[in-house]
C-alpha cells in the first residue's frame, strides 16, 4: 500500500476560536487515536498536504510526524465544509505492524465484457470493500476482470480470492452487474 508523509504542529488549545483561527491560516486541525498510541495527539498541519490523501480514489498509509514523535496511522475520517467543501476536520488510527486493522480498498474494474459489447450496461455496485489484515499485506486496490461477464450477470465478493487479508464485506454483495436495456429484453422475449 502507498505511504505518504504529514508533518503537523500540536496544539494545546481546543475551543472554537483557536479552530477557527488554525483554518483561517490555512491549517487543518488533527487528532489522533488507537492502540498504538497512549493518548490522542490533537494537532494542525497544512492543507495542502491532504491534496493526494483526501482527493483521490487511492487509499494510503500516513507517515504522521507529529513534532518528531512517529507513527503510521490510516485517515479514518475527514470533515468537509457543507457548502464550499473546505476539509474542516481529519481524525487519524494510529496502528502497529503486528495488529491487524480493518480498512476499505477500493475495486478497480478491468477487461472488457462481452455482455456490454452486446450492448448490456455496466452496473458498479460497490466500489469499496471492507478488509481485514496486517498492514504489510494489505493491496493498493482489488482488481475485478470482468473479461466472462455475460449480459445480466455479476459479479460478487464471494468470487474473489484474498491472500494476506481477510474480506469482511458479504460474500452475496455484488461488486458489478452488466445489466440488460429494455430494448435486449425485448428481443429475448419474442
Amino acid at each position: 500500500m502507498k505511504s505518504l508523509e504529514i508533518i503537523g504542529f500540536k496544539r494545546a488549545n481546543l475551543d472554537g476560536a483557536d479552530l477557527k483561527q488554525i483554518r483561517e491560516e490555512g491549517n487543518v486541525p488533527c487528532v489522533v487515536y488507537g492502540p498504538a498510541i497512549k493518548e490522542q495527539i490533537h494537532f494542525y498541519t497544512p492543507a495542502i498536504l491532504f491534496r493526494d490523501l483526501v482527493y483521490t480514489p487511492e487509499v494510503h498509509m500516513v507517515d504522521l510526524n507529529v513534532e518528531g514523535t512517529k507513527m503510521k496511522a490510516v485517515l479514518k475520517d475527514a470533515q468537509f465544509h457543507p457548502v464550499s467543501e473546505v476539509l474542516l476536520h481529519a481524525d487519524f488510527l494510529a496502528f502497529s505492524d503486528d495488529r491487524p486493522i480493518k480498512f476499505e480498498i477500493p475495486v478497480e474494474i478491468k477487461g472488457t465484457s462481452p455482455g456490454i459489447i452486446k450492448g448490456g450496461k455496466l452496473e458498479i455496485k460497490t466500489r469499496r470493500l471492507a478488509v481485514k489484515g496486517l498492514a504489510s499485506n494489505l493491496p493498493d486496490k482489488i482488481e475485478v476482470d470482468i473479461s466472462n461477464l455475460d449480459l445480466g450477470k455479476s459479479f460478487k465478493v464471494s468470487e474473489l480470492k484474498a491472500e494476506g487479508f481477510e474480506i469482511l464485506t458479504s460474500p452475496n454483495v455484488s461488486i458489478v452487474t452488466i445489466g440488460i436495456p429494455r430494448a435486449l429484453r425485448g428481443k429475448k422475449a419474442e
